[in-house]
């Protein structure tokens, strides 16, 4: 029933009156209990509010105290309610709800406080406080209760492993209260393949759809949850594309000379990661030892592998086919290098042709094999500084297998090929042939006969 309450300026009101009101149909009685007699008729001025209900805005989870204030209360009383839910809360001292969390308190009865503990989402809307005079006197404050944001593992992705060319779709909920605001980043920093023709930075939504995905895409996808309720939080979500190994080699026919080292090379990509060895071509597998030393080098991403293979002072039963096998759960593939002979390199002792003279009337020589064991072998390519006067030094170095691009070293036991009369410290000594000693006589003999007929 609605409440019935009226009031004039001065009247005489007897306390009674207030009972037989119809403030709510559930404190009636309780109310009535207070009054154990009619008092005799008093003389006051109307209860009043001197003061609005302030607005409060609380985050879920603290405590919140909202304040009537009245005067002129005399024996009238005041009621808390809970304007959305139809609930009274309090009246005067007395708590109504059975809702543990709420209390009231007043300040000598001119501020009445309703407390509640733990303020919780269903607590948010509109306080109504009243007094019950003939004609109630009412006034409403907000109770505006936010909620930061939280991601629910359960009703959201986990971390996902897919085939290569299929498509994934990443699922984020979130509650909160406003409602938070979703996006999607690659932890790595990366853009977000959406499909071929769609890559974006960041995603915003609670799902995302990544199509025909690729290795390229794998890896750990954020979902961000942020509102104007501090703090943001995320989750971290794993993409695994799996695909079945594969194979890249860049030199498939390398050649070395005889008691040289050498190393073969194989690139692989293949996730999960593969199991990888080389095989010669009966298929024997090779394991370390004096002869063979086999290293797996990771690359990034994670699921690029290197694959090396070092032969030691290689003999006439090396030669031959040598195999990389990479294989995983989702397939097996295999390549093949030959290793073939190649003569080492020689030091050059002749003469250049003498159409092409060097500057000071001797012929340079050509390339040769550097003689203090510099690594302008071991590391595939010739030493081709140059000298003084812009001229490449004459200390050049021979290198049959720069076509192959794979290394060889030479042993430190080796010895030098086509050089006997060489030694380590030693340097290559010039000597003219007879041809070259013959012309210089001719060319000098051509100038004289010029000189004498000038002065004829």
């Amino acid at each position: 029933m609605k409440p019935k309450f009226g009031g004039g300026h001065r009247r005489r009101v007897p306390i009674m009156t207030w009972c037989r009101a119809s403030f709510a149909v559930t404190v009636v009685g309780l109310l009535c209990q207070f009054t154990t007699a009619a008092a005799p008729p008093v003389v006051m001025d109307d209860p009043e509010f001197t003061e609005p209900i302030v607005n409060v805005t609380v985050p879920a989870g603290r405590s919140v105290k909202l304040g009537c204030s009245v005067r002129n209360l005399g024996s009238y009383k005041v009621a808390w309610m809970h304007f959305e839910q139809s609930a009274i809360l309090t009246v005067n001292s007395h708590v109504i709800t059975r809702n543990p969390r709420i209390t009231v308190s007043h300040d000598k009865h001119r501020t009445w406080f309703l407390h509640i503990n733990n303020v919780q989402q269903e607590d948010r809307g509109r306080y109504m406080c009243q007094i019950n005079t003939i004609t109630a006197k009412t006034q409403i404050g907000y109770l505006n209760v936010v909620v930061p944001p939280s991601i629910s593992d359960s009703l959201s992705s986990s971390d996902a492993i897919v085939r290569e060319g299929s498509n994934v779709s990443l699922t984020c909920h979130v509650d909160g209260y406003p409602k938070p605001e979703i996006k999607w980043k690659r932890d790595d920093g990366l853009q977000i393949n959406i499909n071929k023709t769609l890559t974006v930075s960041e995603w915003a939504g609670p799902t995302l759809e990544l199509h025909r995905i690729s290795r390229l895409d794998m890896g750990a996808y954020l979902c961000i949850a942020t509102n104007s309720v501090p703090p943001s939080v995320s989750k971290r979500i794993k993409v695994s594309v799996d695909f079945p190994p594969m194979l890249w080699i860049p030199h498939q026919l390398v050649g070395v000379p005889l008691g040289y080292n050498v190393t073969l090379e194989c690139y692989t990509e293949a996730h999960p990661t593969s199991l990888h060895y080389w095989t010669r071509d009966n298929g024997q597998m090779l394991h370390d030892n004096g002869k063979y030393k086999a290293v797996s080098v990771q690359g990034m991403p994670s699921y690029k592998v290197q694959m090396k293979l070092t032969i030691v002072d290689v003999s006439h039963t090396d030669y031959g086919v040598y195999k990389c096998v990479a294989k995983n759960s989702r397939g097996e593939t295999d390549g093949t290098i030959r290793l073939y002979t190649s003569h080492p390199p020689t030091l050059a002792p002749e003469l250049q042709r003498t159409e092409n003279p060097s500057p000071s009337g001797i012929p340079a020589l050509g390339p040769q094999w550097s003689t203090d064991g510099s690594n302008g072998l071991e590391n595939g390519t010739s030493n081709e500084a140059n000298g003084k006067d812009g001229k490449k030094d004459d200390d050049s170095v021979l290198n049959e297998i720069t076509r192959s691009g794979q290394t060889y070293n030479k042993p430190k036991n080796s010895v030098m090929y086509n050089r006997p009369e060489t030694t380590k410290n030693s340097s290559p000594r010039l000597i003219p042939t007879v041809s070259a000693m013959v012309l210089t006589a001719v060319i000098i003999h051509v100038f004289s006969r010029q000189n004498e007929r000038r002065m004829m």
